[in-house]
């Protein structure tokens, strides 16, 4: 086979990439203009053109080993914005995976679209892709490749000016005594951490900052104040993007029970930011078991059923991600998810969310049982045999596996239902992976379910 002839030399795609990542820089400093993202587009383009070629190494997307012809890179491996191997890829808003750190430019720079999609995001928090980050391991490991360790991009960017600027800040809002002035303060810092990465970053070296900021607003004519409630939970959503601000958080003794206040008592922005919060910082197994142990179950609950879209969307993936801990599936059964989720497949809204939560708490007995007993088994059945998405026939599947798994009573209301319409077969034979495993299991024990009482009279 012919070896396809690259469209750029190796000082050329160098050099673009070294364009590229300056434009980068100009947008997320602020001093773009229109011209610029299309100059930005335009460089983008000649990059990934450039990399089709058989020299890719490794930190541009490919691998070259040893002069030996490279292996082709399968393209989900690459970031979309750079073009190279993603290290440290992430899920933003609205699917689409990248590097963390190109992805973490574009937000920094103030931008709510995703670059591919221009899709408008719900929240700007960015989701380790562990299946993708395999997949590559595998793959580099198939082929002799060693990437560099992933470099934390957001540490050592704090400067001076920066350290000042945080301190500054801080010093209005937790030592003046002007309310006017602190009430500036708080949304000042909500506006700075919004887009500058850095700024985010200086935290770490006053972490006690979070306990004074909400120590002074503990005072009551701040603490009844809406706005200054919302500009405080959003500084804190702001602040726990960056990754080791997580544990900084989670560990203060003031933050979780205040945000937890806020998902009870705020507007509804607020109450869809706090639980935005809740969200990020439950990328972490010990704040996961704080937040379930001092009982933010019970207010996403009600959110999920009661708040604005976005805020249901918002405690949805906050539950989600809490109930990945085993002790907080308990939490969430007990504080009405089940009843809620279910009715919310129902009124066909956030069926996608709800299918995702009850397919979790599938493996938890008591969880289980409650499906059965409200009507969960008929709500499984109307979604395989209706709904177009394969991934919600796939969670539909396993809860109702679940289900007949350990009530054998509720085999006869599947078989019959099967008998009519013969979803579960056809799922059997056309669903995903997952589902087919599901579906087969669920027919299986009706057959033998049949046999045993066959042979009983």
């Amino acid at each position: 086979m012919a070896k396809p002839t690259p469209v750029a030399s190796a000082e050329e795609a160098a050099a673009l990439r070294r364009r590229l990542r300056r434009l980068v820089a100009a947008v997320a400093a602020g001093s773009a203009d229109a011209e610029a993202f299309d100059e930005a587009a335009e460089a983008l383009g000649k990059l990934r053109e450039a990399e089709l070629g058989p020299r890719k190494a490794v930190g541009s997307g490919g691998v070259n080993k040893g002069g030996a012809e490279a292996a082709a890179v399968p393209e989900q491996f690459l970031c979309p914005i750079s073009s190279e191997i993603m290290r440290d890829p992430v899920v933003l808003a609205s699917g689409q995976t990248y590097d963390r750190r190109f992805i973490q430019e574009w937000l920094s720079a103030g931008n709510r679209t995703c670059p591919q999609t221009q899709q408008v995001l719900s929240n700007t928090i960015l989701i380790p892709n562990h299946l993708v980050r395999s997949m590559i391991s595998q793959w580099c490991t198939d082929n002799g490749v060693t990437l560099p360790p992933v470099e934390n991009q957001e540490e050592d960017l704090v400067t001076n000016n920066e350290r000042k600027t945080f301190s500054k800040i801080f010093e209005r809002i937790a030592s003046s005594s002007n309310l006017s002035e602190q009430r500036e303060a708080i949304k000042d810092l909500r506006l700075l951490t919004k887009c500058n990465s850095s700024l985010r970053a200086a935290i770490g070296e006053k972490p006690d900052s979070i306990s004074q900021m909400i120590s002074t607003v503990s005072n009551p004519e701040l603490e009844n104040n809406a706005e200054v409630l919302e500009d405080m939970v959003t500084a804190i959503l702001n602040l726990s993007i960056h990754e080791s601000n997580k544990k900084i958080i989670g560990d203060d003794p003031l933050a979780i029970p205040f945000l937890i206040r806020a998902l009870q008592s705020g507007t509804m922005e607020t109450r869809s930011n706090a639980a935005a919060a809740i969200f990020s910082l439950s990328a972490l197994n010990s704040n996961k078991a704080k937040i379930g142990e001092l009982g933010a179950m019970r207010p996403l609950v009600d959110l999920l059923e009661l708040g604005s879209m976005i805020a249901k969307k918002d405690a949805a993936s906050a539950i989600f991600n809490l109930c990945m801990l085993h002790e907080n599936k308990s939490r969430a059964t007990k504080s009405g998810v089940i009843d809620v989720t279910l009715k919310a497949i129902a009124d066909d809204s956030l069926v996608d969310e709800s299918l995702a939560i009850l397919a979790l708490l599938s493996g938890d007995h008591e969880t289980v049982e409650e499906i059965g007993e409200t009507g969960g088994v008929a709500s499984m059945l109307r979604v395989i045999k209706e709904d177009q998405c394969k991934r919600n026939k796939e969670n539909a599947a396993a809860v109702l596996f679940a289900v007949c798994m350990y009530d054998r009573t509720k085999l006869r209301e599947v078989a019959e239902d099967e008998n009519l319409n013969g979803s579960l077969a056809w799922l059997a034979q056309n669903g995903t992976s997952r589902a087919r495993r599901k579906a087969t299991g669920i027919l299986d024990k009706m057959k033998r379910a049949a046999h045993h009482t066959h042979y009983s009279c």
